[in-house]
């Protein structure tokens, strides 16, 4: 294989294992360190860098996943390379004329977060792609277009399009659509959206009809801009190639490149206004807006790469988990006493019938005590953080149930003694010691007698005690043993289903190869 090949094929290989790793996900021998440790005998995970490791162990591994999902999602990584790839060959073909629009669209596409946040899943049922322009001229379109849109929650725990805003270079308005949800809707985050249900009487666009005016707008190479724009292009069901994602172009100092600048932020940072103040709805046409201006900006002002952190008001949040989607936000403030609002947590996973949201207080201490106010079963989650189960009924008898978690460990429980403390402690010692010494010396024989009675019956309830621990380890243990068989059989089971897919998951893992082979060979043609 030719070396630039060779190389082409390494960069899309340790794109995929890095989103693996990222994703947490696993194949018929493990994620990537336990694939190693199998795969290589000699240096294991300890050589777990995918950039240092070969082609052949990289294709390896990844053909050790067999989960439909798995290589579906695959396919859709190399859908957005293929999109980023695009870009870089006019880039290559016009480095010397490269536009000051079109290197922020190279901006974007080179970001190290492009790959996964633009992973669409574009074989999906009604999702629309359009298509990069064949010709240079189109590339070379500075025209632009900024989009925002407004989502609810649908029962199914998906995410619907409910409203949608799109402007030009010059701020003029050529979208401003409300949008019929094609699911039944269990939550329209009116205090987020600004939408109710019953602005949505009479309305009939749909996304299809959306689809349709976006594919007129990005005609010719017009470039598309937004603020997270992948979460607006993921509720259009759009993938388009040239893209400027506001959250991408602009760095804090000193900082992650994958920490993120808020919009409010960029605008108090670079616009110097606020785009909405604490607490009020989202206005898409203005946060449309906000994008295009924050181009704009970047494209007068050339690098501005130090972004202030603008300090919000001091506000604290309890995260709302395993809500159930039938669950209104206004039945979640009736059991929150103090909460200004209730935000939904965004998750690019779907929960199915459950849905997570934060409590937003003005204050730390609002927060700690509206916890401490609620009634329920107090427990440690996952990360040792205090959470309390709640169950409630609404006015119709239903019942539900919910946790609220506490963000942050409660300073105040924490026991940090302090020197003066510790003096006070041993003398307090020294004094119970002594007292102790004169009283067993007064006592004599007598005390010790009581003592050792006392030791006698401690003994006593100790055994008790360990015995009943033992009888509840040893039913313990005989329930884990039936659900350990249980769980062999159902792994007996998915090893069949999953040594049928293997033969496909071979020929998909080819054909995905072949598309790259030949991305690399259109690339070598067109140079």
């Amino acid at each position: 294989m030719d070396e630039k090949l060779e190389r082409a094929e390494k960069k899309v290989l340790v794109e995929l294992v890095k989103l693996v790793q990222k994703r947490g996900l696993e194949g018929t021998h493990g994620g990537w360190k336990e694939f190693l440790k199998t795969y290589d005998k000699k240096f294991g995970a300890s050589l777990s860098d995918p950039s240092r490791r070969s082609n052949d162990v990289l294709i390896s591994f990844l053909k050790t996943f067999t989960k439909d999902e798995d290589l579906k999602l695959f396919s859709i990584v190399l859908q957005s390379l293929s999109n980023r790839n695009t870009v870089e060959r006019f880039r290559k073909q016009s480095l010397d004329n490269e536009s000051p629009e079109q290197s922020l669209v190279r901006l974007t596409l080179e970001h190290p977060q492009y790959p996964l946040d633009y992973a669409f899943p574009t074989v999906d049922e009604g999702w629309t792609v359009t298509k990069p322009p064949k010709r240079s001229r189109a590339m070379k379109s500075n025209a632009m277009i900024a989009v925002d849109c407004e989502m609810v929650l649908c029962e199914d725990g998906t995410e619907a399009l409910v409203r949608v805003c799109a402007v030009d270079r010059d701020l003029q308005v050529k979208i401003n659509e409300l949008v019929k949800p094609n699911k039944a809707v269990v939550d329209y985050r009116t205090e987020i959206t600004g939408v109710a249900a019953g602005d949505l009487d009479g309305v009939t666009c749909s996304v299809a009809d959306i689809q349709e005016s976006m594919k007129k707008l990005l005609f010719g190479g017009t470039i598309l801009v937004g603020h997270s724009l992948h979460n607006d292009l993921q509720v259009l069901k759009i993938n388009h190639a040239r893209v400027i994602d506001t959250s991408y172009i602009f760095k804090y100092l000193d900082a992650p490149i994958y920490r993120k600048p808020s919009l409010n932020n960029l605008c108090k940072s670079i616009l110097g206004y606020e785009v909405r103040k604490p607490g009020a709805a989202h206005n898409c046409l203005d946060d449309a807006c906000a994008a295009m201006k924050l181009v704009l900006a970047k494209l007068e002002r050339g690098e501005v790469t130090l972004v202030q952190d603008v300090l919000e008001p001091e506000r604290e949040k309890l995260l709302l988990h395993r809500i159930p989607v039938y669950v209104r936000r206004e039945e979640i403030l009736r059991i929150i006493p103090g909460a200004v609002a209730v935000e939904p947590k965004p998750s690019k996973k779907l929960q199915g019938h459950h849905y997570s949201a934060f409590a937003v207080f003005n204050t730390p201490q609002e927060a700690n005590q509206a916890y401490e106010n609620i009634e329920g079963v107090e427990e440690k989650d996952s990360s040792g953080l205090p959470q309390k189960r709640v169950s409630f009924q609404f006015g119709n008898g239903v019942a539900a149930s919910l946790y609220i978690c506490k963000m942050a460990q409660d300073d105040s429980r924490r026991e940090v003694p302090s020197t003066k403390r510790a003096f006070a402690g041993e003398e307090k010692l020294i004094e119970s010691k002594k007292l102790k010494t004169d009283n067993e010396t007064a006592q004599g024989n007598s005390h010790s007698e009581a003592v050792s009675n006392e030791r006698a019956k401690e003994s006593t309830e100790s055994k008790m005690e360990t015995d009943e621990k033992i009888v509840e380890e040893e039913k313990e243990n005989t329930n884990k043993l039936d659900e350990n068989l249980k769980e062999i059989e159902r792994l007996k089971k998915e090893l069949k289903e999953k040594e049928a897919k293997i033969v496909l998951q071979d020929k998909m893992i080819t054909n995905l190869v072949n598309k790259v082979e030949e991305m690399k060979k259109a690339l070598n043609r067109k140079k």
